[in-house]
This record gives structure tokens, sequence and C-alpha cells, in this order.
């Protein structure tokens, strides 16, 4: 019977496609699911235990579909890029107009622009889907970015408020725009993530190989920083994380784990598009440039030996420390948003940059204390639209830039990497500058290739007097 059809389609029972199909089914929400390997499905309805009554599991395609009540709504967590394709060319032939697919992994938002636009012509609804929170968050509340129609987005939004994690009641969810708009605020917000976890992670470098503290002393420290300004997941985390001690050696953790970092390539697409779109991310960009350089262990261990790798004691009292963390995960957000405003107006998104702080409250990796004054400066007329010129955010800086200048100073000056740390006390120094130093590189360009240059207070094109010789 009709009644006994699900509301939602899960296909992919991997950690997260399992996790969000049984959030739903707590949420009384009649879930129809399946795989590709087929052998999982049992697994996965073991692990629903008294959920089972609102999943219905399928082995083949065509009968998951028929499971569904229409229009349909079917949820992809499969992995990005080919995968995606094959899966939309295989099912697209079983959907009826008015259904809707909706790809929930990190993809790439050009590629959900144009599986929206190829969906379109069928009559069918392509949505893209930012999803942050890791596998606790998709079980008990993600927060979650939407990127589709509005059509798609009624049929979506009952049961993505549901599951979604609140902040203050407030579910951690919203339509943020059309086609790729979903996925590209994840990326942003992906890029923002790999910036904070390089400043805490440089911070943790300066205190252990620097001032000598031990890792469970650095990871109260940040339990302290996290009842305060600096209160956030990743502070949360790494302060509990650093307390921890190996089973096998009776060492701290941290200090058996290789310091190599992967990336799934959300960091590099966020600076990839920043740059494309001529904004400055060089915190993002510092970070992906430090996991890169992260992989070359056996590159750097050798240069240890033949550059040095000496790195001199700093004396860095905690107070500054956290002033000068603060004043860089500002400016980290700040870059960010800048990159979600050019997109915005390069596809015609109107993004809401106030509600998107707002969903990153709770539920994701990023969220932190700074997002309720980041939705309420961006309600106010901020000059240039620039969150670091907002009157909230601007007198919080020139309280804590002397810290950043400091802590960036005596690192520089024993030999202590921290590339994000640098990178946010330069943007910083280059946005204030009235003048600047690009006169210099515009008259280079007209010298050289005759590109000419703006004069101050004239309107038109100049050439230096270089080419009346």
């Amino acid at each position: 019977m009709a009644d006994d059809k699900a509301q939602i389609g899960v296909y992919g029972l991997g950690t997260m496609g399992s996790a969000l199909a049984l959030n739903m089914a707590e949420k009384g929400f009649r879930v129809a699911v399946t795989n590709r390997e087929v052998d999982w499905i049992g697994g996965f309805l073991k692990e629903a235990e008294g959920l089972s009554k609102n999943l219905v599991a399928y082995e083949a395609l065509d009968a998951f579909v028929a499971g569904l009540k229409t229009p349909r709504v079917i949820l992809f967590m499969i992995p990005s890029g080919k995968p995606m394709d094959m899966m939309i060319e295989a099912i697209a032939p079983l959907l009826e107009d008015g259904d809707t697919i909706i790809d929930g992994g990190n993809a790439n938002f050009h590629d959900t622009r144009r599986r929206s636009a190829a969906l379109a012509e069928k009559g069918l609804h392509f949505v893209g889907m930012g999803v942050s929170g890791g596998e606790k968050g998709a079980r008990h509340g993600p927060s979650m970015m939407v990127g589709g129609t509005d059509h798609s987005w009624r049929q979506l939004r009952d049961v993505l408020r549901a599951i979604a994690a609140t902040y203050e009641g407030q579910p951690c969810v919203d339509h943020l725009g059309p086609d790729g708009a979903g996925h590209f605020v994840k990326t942003v917000h992906n890029g923002i993530e790999y910036a904070d976890m390089q400043v805490i992670a440089e911070i943790y470098a300066l205190l252990h190989y620097g001032a000598v503290w031990p890792p469970a002393e650095i990871g109260k420290l940040f339990e302290e920083w996290n009842k305060g300004a600096l209160k956030s997941y990743l502070v949360e985390i790494t302060g509990e994380l650093l307390q921890y001690h190996d089973p096998q050696t009776g060492h701290p953790v941290v200090d058996v784990i290789k310091d190599a970092a992967g990336q799934k390539g959300t960091g590099r697409w966020t600076v990839v598009e920043a740059v494309r779109l001529g904004q400055a991310a060089n915190m993002i960009e510092a970070a992906v440039g430090a996991r890169s350089w992260s992989a070359e262990k056996d590159a750097r261990q050798s240069a240890q030996g033949i550059l040095g790798g000496g790195r001199g004691a700093v004396d860095v009292d905690a107070g500054a420390l956290a002033q000068a963390f603060l004043a860089a995960r500002i400016l980290c957000y700040a870059q960010g948003f800048r990159i979600l405003a050019a997109a915005s107006e390069e596809y015609e998104w109107g993004l809401d940059f106030a509600r998107i702080a707002e969903v990153w409250r709770a539920g994701c990796i990023i969220r932190s204390a700074l997002l309720d004054d980041i939705s309420e400066a961006f309600r106010e007329d901020l000059p240039h639209g620039q969150l670091i010129l907002s009157s909230r955010f601007a007198s919080v800086l020139a309280d804590t830039i002397p810290a950043l200048r400091m802590v960036v100073s005596t690192a520089v000056a024993e030999g202590h990497a921290i590339p994000a740390f640098s990178a946010a006390l330069q943007w910083y120094d280059s946005m204030r500058q009235g003048f600047g130093t690009a006169n210099i590189i515009q008259a280079q360009r007209d010298f050289f290739g005759y590109h000419g240059f703006e004069r101050l207070g004239e309107e038109g094109k100049h050439h230096g007097p270089w080419w009346d010789e």
C-alpha cells in the first residue's frame, strides 16, 4: 500500500549514510535503504536494533525506487566524482518528474552545478547538501548546508530540520541557494576548518617544543580556553586528546602519532576557488601547504640534518597566546566569508551570511562561540561588507593584534614554523594599509608590457614617462 512507502531513501550505508539513516528512523521517518554491496545491508539492520520498524531494506535498485512515496526523495551517501555520475545514470531512468536526488558527500560544487542543470532537463531536481559533524554529528544532529530548488527544499525541510543539530532550539540547517550553493558553503567551511586546526597545531608546537610544556599540561590549557571566548569544538577535543596516554608505551598519544596529515581535497578546492575569484585566503592556503609539507616526512628528516632543525626556547605567556589565537580565528572566519561573498556574486546565489553563521553554530566541526557575533555583525551595515571592519570585531582585533604580533615575531626569531599565524598577521597588515605596494607592480607591468595604470584622482588608462623616451 502507498501508506507503507518510505518518505525518504538512503543509498550508501557507509559510516555517514548509516548514521543519517538511523537518525531519520529515530525521528519517526520511514526510511528505505540500500547499498551497492548488498551484504552490508544485514549488518546495518542488526545495528539498527529498535529502529528497524522505521527501516525497509532493498537489494535491487528498482525495488528501492518503487518503495518510495512520490515525488521521491533519495539521498546518496557515496564517494563524490565518478561514482555519483554512475549512480545518476543508473537511477534517473527509474524516476519521474518532480523527484529529487541529493548528493550528501563532499562534492566539487562545479560538478553539482553541472548535474543540477542536466537533471533539470529531465524534470528532476538535484540537491548538493554539505553535511558536517562527522559520524556522531550525522547520527545525533549534523549541521547541513542545502543547495537546490525551492521544490526540493519543500520536499526535504521537514526531515532535515528534524535530524539537524539545534542551537537554542533552532535547527542548524537551511536552504542556502540554488545548485552548488550548499556544496560551496561546505567547501569553505572545510577550508576554515583546515586553518583553525593548523593554528591550534602551531600553538601546540610553540608550547611543546618552544616552552617545553608536556602535552597534558597543554591539554589543560585548552580546557580552560574552552570556557571563554575561544570556546569551540576543536578547542574542546584538543584539550581532551592531549591528555590521553598510549596504552602500549605509556607516552602521550600525540607523541607516538606520525606527523604527516592527510587531506581529501576540500581545503585545496577552497584555495583554488578563492584565487579564481580574486580573493585572499592565505591562512587556508598556509594550512593546505602545511599538510602537504607534512607528508614529506623523509625529506624533512633529511633536511633537519643538512639545514639544521634547531628551534629556540620561547617564553610566551598563555594569556597572550590566547589573544593571538582569538585574533587569528577572527581573521580566518573573515577570509572564509570573503570567499563566500565573491562566489555569491559570481553565481548569483544570494547567500545569507548571517544565516550561514547560524547554521554553523552547532553540529559542525567549526562551531565556536564567535559565530553568534559573526551572525549579528552580518545583520549590521558592514563597511564594504568586511567582517573585520564591523565595530564589534574591529575593537576585538585592536585588543588582540599586539599579542598576535608578539607571538609571530617571537616564534620566527627562534626558528619555529607558524605558517597560519604568520599568514593571519600579514593579511591583517595588508588590509589596514591605505597605501600599499601595488603601485610599484603596476609601474613594472607598464614598463615591460605597456599594460598601463590608473593615476590617483584621475580616470582612464595612463602610461609612464619611460614610453616617451
